[in-house]
């Protein structure tokens, strides 16, 4: 096995799990090698882990490239395998190739190329965006289906809110704003008229090129919801660069959205990119049109 920098990891999984994320990573290794032997595949570098699991490159027995995804969260995985199956009819998503829940594994295909959308030609990207969209809402949301669009934004306004008295973030970002934003956010969800089946975390880094396949998405939160809620993050990345309002007009008459409802949505979310980028820096022009759309 490809030896782990686990110290790279290990912050980011304590950040979300505790201490105790620091005896799981010891383990990780081991377990590793277990599940190769167990489902045959062979075990290759780390890959592009996230905040809360390891991903490791592996190669499947017939030469299939795959990932393995391990998490010392058990329900959680089980979670994002329920979500990936959901949506695997509409071919947009990636296959899973093996999973055991209570171990907290799965492996899933690689996408190839792989190349994130927001490294791809701006030109072609709101064609291919629109195409996704189609896809993945074309799948008919399961019948009692748990997760909506509201319990994201009550989950999200409630964790994020929190950070609103941290003093560089409340000298930008005050009560008002806040306020504002949720306010804003209620009036679109009571008047939401076409329901979908969302993806849920529809960024421009949860979407890789997968070849002739279009666009792959990765790591649904699958929830019921506004349809134009799965195009409002890649909008709202055209802050200090051709600007949201000139990117929502393209975005939504390439995705067949409602303009003016996708815009509005946009000034739901912009004091949450406001935060972020206080926390993490970036353009000031940027920050400056977060800001102006919260307002």
């Amino acid at each position: 096995m490809t030896e782990v920098d686990m110290e790279d990891i290990s912050a980011r999984l304590a950040d979300r799990f505790g201490a105790g994320a620091e005896g799981w990573l010891a383990g990780v290794p081991a377990l590793a090698e277990r599940l190769a032997s167990r489902w045959d595949f062979a075990l290759g570098e780390l890959f592009d882990s996230g905040a809360s699991s390891v991903v490791l490159r592996c190669r499947w027995s017939d030469g299939t490239p795959a990932v393995l995804k391990l998490s010392p969260d058990g329900p959680l995985l089980a979670k994002q395998l329920e979500m990936l199956r959901v949506f695997a009819p509409s071919g947009r998503v990636p296959a899973v190739l093996a999973a055991d829940a209570e171990a907290g594994a799965m492996v899933l295909e690689e996408i190839r190329p792989g190349t994130e959308a927001e490294n791809l030609p701006t030109s072609t990207l709101p064609g291919l965006w629109g195409e996704l969209l189609a896809a993945l809402h074309a799948v008919a949301p399961p019948e009692g289906w748990p997760w909506s669009l509201r319990g994201r934004f009550e989950e999200s306004f409630d964790r994020i809110g929190r950070r609103i008295t941290e003093p560089a973030i409340a000298a930008r970002v005050g009560p008002a704003t806040w306020r504002r934003a949720i306010e804003r956010c209620e009036r679109l969800l009571d008047t939401q008229a076409d329901v979908v089946l969302l993806h849920g975390d529809l960024h421009l880094g949860n979407a890789l090129d997968g070849g002739p396949r279009g666009l792959i998405a990765i790591d649904p939160k699958a929830c019921v919801g506004d349809p134009c809620f799965d195009a409002v993050d890649y909008v709202v990345g055209g802050a200090g660069r051709e600007g949201v309002e000139a990117r929502c007009q393209v975005v939504a008459a390439a995705c067949g959205l409602d303009g003016d409802r996708l815009y509005a949505w946009s000034r739901v979310i912009a004091p949450m990119f406001a935060i972020s980028h206080l926390t993490y820096g970036g353009p000031e022009q940027a920050l400056d049109e977060f800001l102006a759309l919260a307002s």
